[in-house]
């Protein structure tokens, strides 16, 4: 089995119920590795409040089509004409994505917020919007992994917590997330969001860069250090402080979000030309005690939760096993290219549980896992 190794989990959750600061949410004067935690433990002591999902009137009733006009210009990218090894594009507010996201550059020591500028984009037929600073929804980093010279999509980061990444010679497909409350629970599921970003300018020469990111939501405020490494496996390198606001029965760290429609074992029930469609065929768990785990996907008739009881777990992940066009015989998808995502804990994350929430989907544009 190849392992792609998309995520690694530096530490384990740390419930720190103690010792919250009053510090507000601001730019910090000087940016180091504890003022993301600083501020996540700052908001954790404070009622939640949601981001801000204003937009003006051109840009608030946007649908799919619409919003698939808005395209960041290249030659707009940031750190393009530095002699840098990667570069920054944005994504637009609109549509699904409305939240607003701050993102700042950190050079030095010292945060720089980036503003949004309608010249940024691309807006096709729809109008340009005018008026405010209204944020980002998220962005994208880019750089040579396939080709020297040619900056291709590595990492985006886009709506609530979830990001993704590609290695050399892939295209996206399943997801990571920062943080999962209440997946497949009967009770609405919770989706804490990326309200800020802080990413390290890189100099030439530099093999990683480096994401520090500031979630929230009603249950828990967090903070994250990505160091993301490009490769033919892209590694991310990623360290966790958790702050509760309320108690957290079940807090799914380090969880993955993934589709599994069919393949040719349960294609009976499928009324497709193909063989199969999927971004990820089964579970792995390499448990604490050296066992290896294989557990197939399905696409139930309802909603289904295994739980793999272990301590101290070694690794898990959902694979993508299948790598030849026939397996798939799609085109335009490509199944064939997504990538697996394996997660390395790091430090001892103690008794818990691997679970694989599947649930019931009837196509595949739905992330059922």
């Amino acid at each position: 089995m190849s392992r792609r190794h998309l995520l690694r989990c530096l530490l384990p959750c740390l419930l720190l119920l103690t010792g919250l600061g009053a510090k507000a949410w601001a730019k910090p004067p000087v940016f180091d590795d504890g003022t993301v935690p600083a501020l996540a433990r700052s908001l954790a002591a404070r009622a939640y409040a949601p981001p801000s999902q204003a937009l003006p009137p051109s840009l608030a009733g946007i649908g799919y089509d619409q919003y698939r006009d808005y395209r960041f210009k290249p030659s707009q990218a940031l750190w393009r004409d530095a002699a840098s090894p990667f570069q920054l594009q944005f994504f637009h507010r609109g549509y699904l994505f409305r939240d607003r996201v701050d993102v700042s550059l950190v050079q030095a020591g010292q945060a720089t917020p980036v503003r949004y500028s309608p010249a940024l984009f691309e807006f096709g037929p729809q109008p340009v919007p005018t008026g405010e600073d209204i944020g980002f929804a998220g962005f994208r980093v880019h750089g040579p992994i396939n080709r020297a010279g040619v900056f291709d999509e590595i990492a985006a980061f886009l709506g609530a917590s979830y990001f993704r990444a590609v290695g050399r010679g892939q295209q996206y497909g399943l997801s990571a997330r920062g943080l999962a409350l209440g997946s497949g629970d009967d009770n609405r599921e919770e989706f804490p969001v990326f309200r800020a970003f802080w990413i390290e300018r890189p100099r030439a020469g530099d093999t990683t860069v480096v994401v520090y990111a500031l979630l929230d939501g009603p249950s828990a405020a967090a903070a994250f250090r990505f160091e993301i490494a490009p490769g033919e496996e892209t590694v991310f390198d990623t360290r966790m402080h958790l702050y509760p606001r309320l108690d957290i029965a079940n807090a799914g760290i380090a969880p993955l979000t993934s589709m599994f429609h069919f393949t040719a074992n349960d294609g009976q029930r499928i009324d497709d030309f193909r063989a199969a469609a999927h971004d990820s065929d089964g579970l792995a768990v390499f448990t604490g005690r050296g066992e290896q785990l294989w557990r197939p996907l399905r696409n139930p008739h309802r909603v289904q939760h295994s739980f793999f009881q272990d301590e101290g777990p070694r690794g898990f992940g959902l694979m993508q096993r299948k790598r030849a066009f026939a397996d798939f015989a799609d085109i335009e998808a490509a199944y064939q290219r997504r990538p697996s995502l394996w997660v390395e804990p790091r430090g001892e994350w103690g008794p818990g549980a691997v679970v694989l929430v599947e649930i019931p989907t009837g196509h595949e544009y739905q992330d059922n896992i």
